[in-house]
Protein backbone atom coordinates (compact mmCIF):
# COMPACT_ATOMS: atom_id res chain seq x y z
CA UNK A 1 0.00 0.00 0.00
CA UNK A 2 1.09 3.56 -0.58
CA UNK A 3 0.56 6.98 0.97
CA UNK A 4 -0.13 7.93 4.56
CA UNK A 5 -2.94 6.22 6.42
CA UNK A 6 -4.96 9.46 6.32
CA UNK A 7 -4.57 9.70 2.52
CA UNK A 8 -5.41 6.02 2.15
CA UNK A 9 -8.49 6.44 4.32
CA UNK A 10 -9.71 9.37 2.21
CA UNK A 11 -9.00 7.60 -1.07
CA UNK A 12 -10.43 4.36 0.34
CA UNK A 13 -13.72 6.10 1.21
CA UNK A 14 -13.88 7.57 -2.29
CA UNK A 15 -13.26 4.16 -3.83
CA UNK A 16 -15.89 2.51 -1.62
CA UNK A 17 -18.40 5.14 -2.69
CA UNK A 18 -17.50 4.47 -6.32
CA UNK A 19 -17.81 0.70 -5.76
CA UNK A 20 -21.27 1.25 -4.29
CA UNK A 21 -22.23 3.34 -7.35
CA UNK A 22 -20.79 0.67 -9.65
CA UNK A 23 -22.88 -2.01 -7.96
CA UNK A 24 -25.98 0.17 -8.34
CA UNK A 25 -25.19 0.63 -12.06
CA UNK A 26 -24.70 -3.10 -12.57
CA UNK A 27 -20.97 -2.98 -13.29
CA UNK A 28 -20.11 -5.98 -11.15
CA UNK A 29 -19.44 -7.89 -14.39
CA UNK A 30 -16.31 -5.84 -15.02
CA UNK A 31 -14.48 -8.77 -16.65
CA UNK A 32 -17.50 -10.69 -17.95
CA UNK A 33 -16.47 -10.24 -21.59
CA UNK A 34 -12.99 -11.54 -20.87
CA UNK A 35 -13.15 -15.29 -20.22
CA UNK A 36 -10.26 -16.86 -18.35
CA UNK A 37 -7.35 -17.60 -20.63
CA UNK A 38 -5.26 -20.65 -19.87
CA UNK A 39 -2.03 -18.81 -20.69
CA UNK A 40 -2.58 -15.69 -18.60
CA UNK A 41 0.37 -14.96 -16.33
CA UNK A 42 -1.42 -12.14 -14.55
CA UNK A 43 -4.28 -12.44 -12.07
CA UNK A 44 -7.65 -12.48 -13.77
CA UNK A 45 -9.42 -10.83 -10.86
CA UNK A 46 -8.83 -8.87 -7.68
CA UNK A 47 -11.62 -10.30 -5.50
CA UNK A 48 -9.62 -10.22 -2.27
CA UNK A 49 -8.31 -6.67 -2.82
CA UNK A 50 -11.37 -4.85 -4.12
CA UNK A 51 -10.55 -1.33 -2.93
CA UNK A 52 -6.85 -1.70 -2.18
CA UNK A 53 -4.48 0.82 -3.71
CA UNK A 54 -1.27 -0.55 -5.16
CA UNK A 55 1.95 1.22 -6.06
CA UNK A 56 3.69 0.82 -9.39
CA UNK A 57 6.13 -1.81 -8.04
CA UNK A 58 3.27 -3.93 -6.67
CA UNK A 59 1.34 -3.70 -9.94
CA UNK A 60 4.44 -4.58 -11.94
CA UNK A 61 5.11 -7.63 -9.78
CA UNK A 62 1.51 -8.80 -9.71
CA UNK A 63 0.88 -8.44 -13.45
CA UNK A 64 4.35 -9.19 -14.77
CA UNK A 65 4.81 -5.86 -16.54
CA UNK A 66 7.60 -3.33 -16.35
CA UNK A 67 7.25 0.20 -14.97
CA UNK A 68 8.16 1.39 -18.45
CA UNK A 69 5.18 -0.51 -19.91
CA UNK A 70 2.81 1.03 -17.37
CA UNK A 71 4.12 4.51 -18.12
CA UNK A 72 3.79 3.78 -21.85
CA UNK A 73 0.13 2.75 -21.40
CA UNK A 74 -0.35 5.95 -19.43
CA UNK A 75 1.12 8.12 -22.22
CA UNK A 76 -1.16 6.36 -24.73
CA UNK A 77 -4.20 7.17 -22.59
CA UNK A 78 -4.92 3.54 -21.69
CA UNK A 79 -4.29 3.99 -17.97
CA UNK A 80 -4.69 7.03 -15.74
CA UNK A 81 -3.56 6.15 -12.23
CA UNK A 82 -3.91 8.67 -9.44
CA UNK A 83 -0.89 10.19 -7.79
CA UNK A 84 -0.45 10.50 -4.07
CA UNK A 85 2.60 12.56 -3.12
CA UNK A 86 3.87 12.12 -6.68
CA UNK A 87 3.60 8.33 -6.54
CA UNK A 88 1.35 6.49 -9.00
CA UNK A 89 -1.33 4.47 -7.24
CA UNK A 90 -3.55 1.97 -9.00
CA UNK A 91 -7.06 1.28 -7.75
CA UNK A 92 -9.33 -1.65 -8.63
CA UNK A 93 -10.56 0.02 -11.82
CA UNK A 94 -7.01 0.79 -12.99
CA UNK A 95 -6.06 -2.84 -12.44
CA UNK A 96 -9.17 -4.05 -14.27
CA UNK A 97 -8.19 -1.85 -17.23
CA UNK A 98 -4.66 -3.25 -17.09
CA UNK A 99 -6.02 -6.83 -17.12
CA UNK A 100 -8.09 -5.96 -20.18
CA UNK A 101 -5.09 -4.35 -21.89
CA UNK A 102 -2.92 -7.40 -21.21
CA UNK A 103 -5.63 -9.81 -22.36
CA UNK A 104 -6.26 -7.89 -25.57
CA UNK A 105 -2.52 -7.62 -26.25
CA UNK A 106 -2.12 -11.38 -25.74
CA UNK A 107 -4.77 -11.88 -28.42
CA UNK A 108 -2.89 -9.61 -30.83
CA UNK A 109 -5.13 -6.54 -30.64
CA UNK A 110 -3.36 -3.27 -31.51
CA UNK A 111 -3.19 -0.59 -28.81
CA UNK A 112 -5.38 1.76 -30.85
CA UNK A 113 -8.22 -0.79 -30.81
CA UNK A 114 -7.66 -1.50 -27.12
CA UNK A 115 -7.99 2.23 -26.40
CA UNK A 116 -11.14 2.43 -28.53
CA UNK A 117 -12.62 -0.49 -26.59
CA UNK A 118 -11.70 0.95 -23.18
CA UNK A 119 -12.98 4.43 -24.10
CA UNK A 120 -16.40 2.99 -25.01
CA UNK A 121 -17.07 2.22 -21.35
CA UNK A 122 -17.56 5.86 -20.45
CA UNK A 123 -17.29 7.44 -17.04
CA UNK A 124 -20.08 5.43 -15.46
CA UNK A 125 -20.42 2.37 -17.66
CA UNK A 126 -22.94 3.92 -20.04
CA UNK A 127 -21.15 2.37 -23.02
CA UNK A 128 -21.19 -1.20 -21.73
CA UNK A 129 -23.62 -2.40 -24.43
CA UNK A 130 -21.43 -0.87 -27.14
CA UNK A 131 -18.39 -2.53 -25.55
CA UNK A 132 -20.01 -5.94 -25.55
CA UNK A 133 -21.23 -5.49 -29.13
CA UNK A 134 -17.70 -4.51 -30.16
CA UNK A 135 -16.25 -7.58 -28.42
CA UNK A 136 -18.75 -9.86 -30.15
CA UNK A 137 -18.00 -8.35 -33.58
CA UNK A 138 -14.23 -8.54 -33.06
CA UNK A 139 -14.26 -12.09 -31.70
CA UNK A 140 -16.62 -13.30 -34.45
CA UNK A 141 -14.21 -11.92 -37.06
CA UNK A 142 -11.16 -13.39 -35.30
CA UNK A 143 -12.85 -16.79 -34.98
CA UNK A 144 -13.78 -16.79 -38.67
CA UNK A 145 -10.22 -15.80 -39.62
CA UNK A 146 -8.66 -18.50 -37.44
CA UNK A 147 -11.09 -21.14 -38.72
CA UNK A 148 -10.14 -20.23 -42.31
CA UNK A 149 -6.45 -20.48 -41.39
CA UNK A 150 -7.13 -23.83 -39.70
CA UNK A 151 -8.82 -25.09 -42.90
CA UNK A 152 -5.79 -23.97 -44.93
CA UNK A 153 -3.43 -25.66 -42.46
CA UNK A 154 -5.50 -28.88 -42.53
CA UNK A 155 -5.41 -28.89 -46.36
CA UNK A 156 -1.66 -28.27 -46.38
CA UNK A 157 -1.10 -31.01 -43.79
CA UNK A 158 -3.18 -33.46 -45.83
CA UNK A 159 -1.16 -32.64 -48.95
CA UNK A 160 2.15 -32.98 -47.10
CA UNK A 161 1.05 -36.31 -45.61
CA UNK A 162 0.10 -37.58 -49.07
CA UNK A 163 3.46 -36.48 -50.51
CA UNK A 164 5.28 -38.04 -47.55
CA UNK A 165 3.39 -41.35 -47.85
CA UNK A 166 3.97 -41.48 -51.62
CA UNK A 167 7.68 -40.68 -51.19
CA UNK A 168 8.02 -43.39 -48.54
CA UNK A 169 6.38 -45.99 -50.76
CA UNK A 170 8.54 -45.03 -53.77
CA UNK A 171 11.68 -45.14 -51.57
CA UNK A 172 10.68 -48.51 -50.17
CA UNK A 173 10.10 -49.90 -53.69
CA UNK A 174 13.43 -48.51 -54.88
CA UNK A 175 15.25 -50.10 -51.93
CA UNK A 176 13.58 -53.47 -52.57
CA UNK A 177 14.43 -53.42 -56.26
CA UNK A 178 17.95 -52.33 -55.53
CA UNK A 179 18.04 -49.12 -57.22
Amino acid sequence: MVGTSREQDTVGRQLKAKSTRDAEWGDEDIDADLPAAGMASWPLSDEHETDALMGIAEVCERYGVSPRALRFYETKGLLAPRRINGTRVYNRDDRARLRRILRAKSLGMPLSEIKHYLDMYGRHGEGRIQQLTYVIEKTDAAIADLEAKRAEIDATLAELRAINAHSRSVLSAKRKSGG
